[in-house]
């Protein structure tokens, strides 16, 4: 039997792709596992910033069109990478345990406080942005694009750090040229970070009963809490927005963020209930946001460059 995994071509999307095959052989041995590599259109277009480049599903659209088409019949993403909503015909048939989801930042061995006033800070994310800008007013944050490899070079190109994902340092090996872990509390996460995402089509019973022993119930609900927020915020990677849940016992704790671009207005709130309803306490606590101003916020992001949200 042999099954494809269709992945981007990136060192760290790789890197998971075969943590997947592994976990697949370990299962069936001698199974035949295949990789699909293939560019997106968040791949091929490197020279502006992911908020300017919009739409959604930047990473992810010709690999689950590869899946539909039944070029392939699993596909592994990074979850953060997935819009909130799934496309028809496919479901995330398996969510694997999660690496951690903080942030992590990389310098010449000086700490976020120890940077020097006006210190150059890159990252790809505006929420990794706003909330470095909140912490840092001082910072010159710039935006930088490529995979970890190209990021990490910026440190001997002029900036004097870098702000990546956690997880991705270490599924690469890199772990070690982390000089701060970020606390939830100083940075929240991306909505899913760190987590992977297991899809097939929905109507390829075999291929979803092959990968039901790589569910981990714990990440699933996490990871629902956290979706539920971003889809009733509608947004995407582009726009700042955090989410970060724990589940403790039959319980799922969530908070979330949403900022304005420079890091001045800054609206967060928790909620905590059943883990069984975790997607619904994520629209709730989205719900709660919205009715503070985040709608504001972000439509005013939307608009584009010069409009900024009202401060509250």
């Amino acid at each position: 039997m042999t099954v494809r995994i269709a992945t981007r071509r990136s060192a760290l999307a790789k890197w998971q792709a075969h943590h997947v095959s592994a976990l697949l052989v370990g299962l069936e041995p001698g199974l035949d596992v295949q990789l699909l590599e293939l560019m997106t259109r968040g791949d091929r277009i490197l020279d502006v910033p992911l908020s300017e480049v919009g739409g959604k599903g930047l990473f992810v659209k010709e690999i689950e069109d590869a899946l539909l088409r039944g070029d392939a019949q699993i596909a592994v993403h990074s979850m953060k990478d997935l819009p909130a909503a799934e496309p028809d015909g496919l479901v995330i048939a398996a969510v694997p345990p999660r690496e951690d989801p903080r942030d992590a930042l990389v310098s010449h061995g000086k700490r976020l406080e120890e940077l020097p006033k006006g210190a150059k800070v890159g990252t790809a994310s505006l929420r990794r942005s706003a909330q470095l800008q909140a912490l840092r007013p001082d910072l010159k944050i710039e935006t930088i694009r490529g995979n970890v490899a190209t990021r990490l070079r910026k440190i001997d190109e002029g900036f004097d750090a870098v702000v990546l994902a956690h997880a991705g340092l270490k599924r690469l090996g890199l772990a070690d040229k982390v000089v701060q872990v970020f606390s939830t509390e100083e940075m929240l996460p991306a909505v899913a970070q760190g987590a992977l995402a297991i899809e097939a089509r929905r109507d390829d019973a075999e291929t979803l009963r092959r990968l039901l022993p790589l569910e981990d119930r714990i990440t699933r609900i996490q990871i629902e809490a956290e979706r539920g927020f971003l889809r009733k915020l509608q947004g995407g990677c582009q726009v700042p927005i955090a989410g970060h849940a724990e589940v403790k016992g039959d319980q799922v704790w969530l908070r979330g963020l949403v900022a304005n671009l420079d890091g001045t207005v800054i609206l967060r709130g928790e909620r905590t209930g059943s883990a069984s309803e975790a997607a619904r306490i994520g629209e709730a606590l989205a719900e709660e946001l919205i009715a503070r101003g985040a709608g504001e916020i972000l439509a005013a992001i939307e608009k584009g460059p010069g409009l900024t949200a009202p401060k509250r």
